[in-house]
């Protein structure tokens, strides 16, 4: 019997962390012994929150998923999974449109790690529209995002917003 453990990594720049992402990784939680969640720095995007805020409202997250550990990632994705022991690399999937773009992601980690699989999980038809970057603009916006995020993130996001939507309304 293989006693090893089956552990995966799930990254993501998750600015803010969607109920998608958490739909995602209490699935991929229930697949592996372990999970890391872990949030990437995208040098291509300007984060509304930092690594450390990211970390702290997925730690707040998931403290119902012991298995579940929360790290942040610089550099080459299949680097960090191969020094975390990491057998698989998990990645979301919300539409056909996002498979395209993910294959080759996959293709490439599998030609520079052969010995690290990549597991697509396919969002709950609920979350397929939701991005991190909708959410953000809402918002922004002033509008609710309560039915998009977690409580915790909803409210640094109503925090991170407050001073820009407060009296923005002009009858």
């Amino acid at each position: 019997m293989d006693n090893q453990v089956r552990r995966a990594v799930y990254p993501g720049s998750f600015d803010p962390p969607t109920l998608g992402h958490l739909d995602i990784i209490q699935r991929a939680a229930q697949l592996f012994d372990e999970l890391i969640v872990a949030i990437a720095v995208n040098s291509q995007k300007q984060p509304l929150f930092s690594l450390e805020e990211r970390a702290e409202m997925l730690r707040e997250c998931c403290t119902h998923l012991p298995n579940v550990r929360v790290a942040t990632l610089e550099g080459l994705l299949v680097r960090f999974a191969q020094q975390a022991g990491a057998c698989a690399i998990v990645r979301g999937l919300r539409a056909v449109s996002d498979f395209e773009y993910e294959f080759q992601m996959a293709t490439m980690n599998r030609q520079l790690a052969p010995e690290v699989d990549t597991c697509f999980l396919m969002t709950h038809q609920q979350f397929a529209f939701l991005s991190s970057s909708m959410v953000k603009e809402v918002a922004r916006l002033g509008g609710a995002v309560d039915a998009f995020v977690p409580p915790n993130v909803a409210h640094r996001l109503r925090q991170r917003f407050a001073p820009e939507t407060a009296g923005n309304f002009h009858p």
